[in-house]
């Protein structure tokens, strides 16, 4: 069998095995069984086409060179992502002798021009989906990202440079797209500008074989760069909603301690901040972070949620897109090494899995994975843990205090608990979360009649258009509705518009949405508690995790309803795909459906109006909010 590795992160072997690979016929199947083995999905045909078509081309101008011994990284993935760069050219300098790499992206496009003008977009011809990105623009990103976390690079900038390579198109074709300014990380060069293209490659790559360069790049150790922390600090820390007050500045300034005590020490600590909705966990993981990149530490923020991860990058990192790229999710540090960073702040880490790994992960990985809060605990020096205990909704759920300390124990991890229960809540009324926790039932609590805050509005009404009025009337204020996973979550209709499924009575409203992108007026599900088009839909608990808004309106379902004095909950009543797995038992039902309502009845800052489909329930909250 000829050359050609398969790394993890990309198939490798040199440009003239390419050559022959492509010779006899067998080089899209080759990469295609790389990207089967690591990623657990077959390849389409037009993405083998794109190989056979594109690479052949690449590897036939490098041996026209006369660097047919530089090594290709063919689809290498970039650090703790699952973007794929097309080609990364690893080889010597031939100037400096030193290791040099070149990101190539390629593109079969015979013809492009700027979209409306943008110069950041671009359209292609006869390829759907509408405007792309513009290819130097793409590759650029491309090298800003791998010199920000690998350390390979991180000092040594001049190592690296990127091209985005049209080679079925002639300068004329794709004329707009010269107007945007060149640099050594985002060349664009045509099939026009062949030997330009070619004599660029000679003056960044030797003829020396580049076998192990590749192997160096692939094991460089990955951890965010100096000179990002520098940008995030300024894009994090200097942002006004993040202004830590008064007793936030307790808790921060205690993570911040333990951090560098951890470091003074040369031991491991884990940090583990609890505290309930609107005690300000993410503001101080914020404030820490934006703190820990002045000091040039490496730390990456994480989460296990979609909507709050893709918040955060809108919202902390916005203008940066490389800010944006420290914002990563707890699956993502399954191949991590061991301290690679100095923190890692686990944010909403009641959502950490029992594993990382699913469906779509490979084989090789599945084999090796552990269970996730290990993965997490491995990763930093000094790994943060911010949770609420209340707040665990999924099955395999794992992120509680206990569970971090038994796991952290077991690696001779030392282990800081604070906890803003006992210290604040700078968010609506820490009187109405204690009536909310009495309600519910939890640690043997009972329901108790509402004694009133002035500074948090309770109602409840007696149907749902009253609910939706009453929010409704809050004008410019953030409001929103949720519910119960009690009705059943349709798929858009054919003209692009959501399912009216939460129905009660003559009062019908869709669910929010469900994909990451906007359906009809609807945003994207992510957005759905931020974006002022998310009013006028039920957002789900998956949804309202991790965020807060003016005013709550809540709808009660039929699996949780008030017999004899107290909420009971009915399994039969529930729609939740992953709660009615016969894996889940009826104590298990029980607290998830209990967690559930929780953080739906602890949005609100202001207030919450409720509603319950049973007349009972409304009959029996109506009683404790009256006395």
């Amino acid at each position: 069998m000829l050359p050609g590795g398969c790394s993890l992160s990309a198939f490798t072997c040199s440009v003239a095995d390419v050559v022959e690979l492509a010779r006899q016929g067998t080089l899209g199947d080759r990469i295609a069984e790389f990207v089967r083995y690591n990623t657990w999905q077959s390849a389409s045909r037009s993405e083998q086409r794109s190989w056979e078509r594109s690479l052949p081309v690449l590897a036939n101008d490098l041996v026209a060179a006369g660097l047919s011994n530089v090594e290709m990284l063919i689809e290498y993935q970039l650090p703790l992502t699952s973007r794929r760069a097309d080609v990364v050219l690893a080889g010597v300098h031939p100037r400096t002798g030193e290791d040099t790499y070149v990101i190539v992206e390629l593109k079969q496009w015979s013809s492009a021009e700027l979209w409306e003008d943008d110069p950041s977009l671009v359209l292609v011809q006869d390829m759907p989906g509408g405007p792309k990105l513009h290819p130097s623009l793409q590759v650029r990103g491309y090298c800003e990202y791998t010199a920000d976390y690998l350390t390979q690079l991180a000092e040594h900038n001049n190592r690296l440079c990127g091209v985005a390579y049209l080679h079925n198109a002639m300068d004329a074709d794709v004329f707009d797209l010269f107007d945007h300014v060149q640099d050594d990380w985002s060349r664009l060069f045509t099939r026009q500008r062949r030997d330009e293209f070619m004599s660029f490659l000679k003056s960044r790559l030797s003829p020396e074989p580049g076998a192990a360069a590749g192997k160096r790049l692939l094991a460089s150790d990955v951890r965010p760069s100096k000179n990002l922390m520098r940008i995030a600090a300024k894009e994090v820390r200097e942002r006004e909603q993040f202004v830590l007050l008064d007793e936030q500045q307790v808790a921060y300034q205690m993570v911040l301690h333990a951090v560098n005590k951890a470091r003074r020490s040369d031991h491991k600590t884990a940090v583990v901040v609890t505290g309930g909705p609107g005690s300000g966990k993410s503001a101080i993981a914020l404030s820490v972070l934006g703190d820990l990149y002045r000091q040039e530490r490496a730390a990456v923020h994480a989460t296990g949620s979609k909507s709050f991860t893709r918040t955060l990058r809108k919202q902390a990192g916005k203008g940066s897109t490389r800010v944006q790229n420290l914002f990563k999710y707890f699956n993502n540090f399954i191949d991590a090494e061991a301290n690679d960073l100095d923190v890692l702040v686990c944010d909403e880490a009641h959502r950490i899995r029992r594993q990382s790994v699913n469906r779509y992960t490979p084989k090789a990985v599945r084999e090796r994975s552990g269970a996730q809060i290990d993965e997490l605990l491995s990763a930093a020096r000094v790994p943060v843990f911010l949770l609420d205990e209340h707040q665990v909704v999924r099955p395999g759920e794992t992120g509680t205090v206990d569970i971090i300390h038994w796991h952290a124990e077991r690696r001779g991890i030392d282990v800081e608990l604070v906890s803003l229960h006992d210290q604040f809540r700078c968010g609506g009324s820490e009187a109405y979360e204690q009536w909310v926790l009495d309600l519910l039932g939890f640690d043997g609590r009972t329901p108790q009649a509402w004694q009133g805050d002035d500074r948090f509005e309770l109602e409840v009404v007696e149907t749902p258009t009253q609910l939706e009025e009453r929010l409704r009337a809050k004008g410019t204020e953030i409001a929103r509705m949720s519910a119960g996973f009690c009705w059943p979550w349709s798929a858009p209709r054919d003209d692009g518009t959501l399912v009216e499924d939460v129905v009660i009575e003559d009062w019908a409203r869709p669910w929010n949405a469900k994909s990451d992108r906007t359906i009809g007026d609807a945003p994207e599900s992510s957005l759905w508690a931020t974006d002022p088009r998310g009013f006028g839909q039920v957002g789900c608990v998956y949804t309202a995790q991790g965020f807060e808004y003016d005013w709550s309106g809540v709808i009660l379902g039929p699996d949780l309803v008030s017999r004899s004095g107290k909420l009971v909950t009915r399994r039969e009543y529930n729609k939740d795909p992953d709660l009615r797995k016969k894996s889940v038992v009826d104590s298990e039902f029980d607290r998830l459906v209990r967690n559930i309502y929780k953080v739906l009845l602890t949005r609100g800052m202001r207030g919450t109006t409720l509603y319950s489909t049973d007349p009972e329930t409304r009959a029996f909250l109506a009683d404790l909010i009256r006395r």
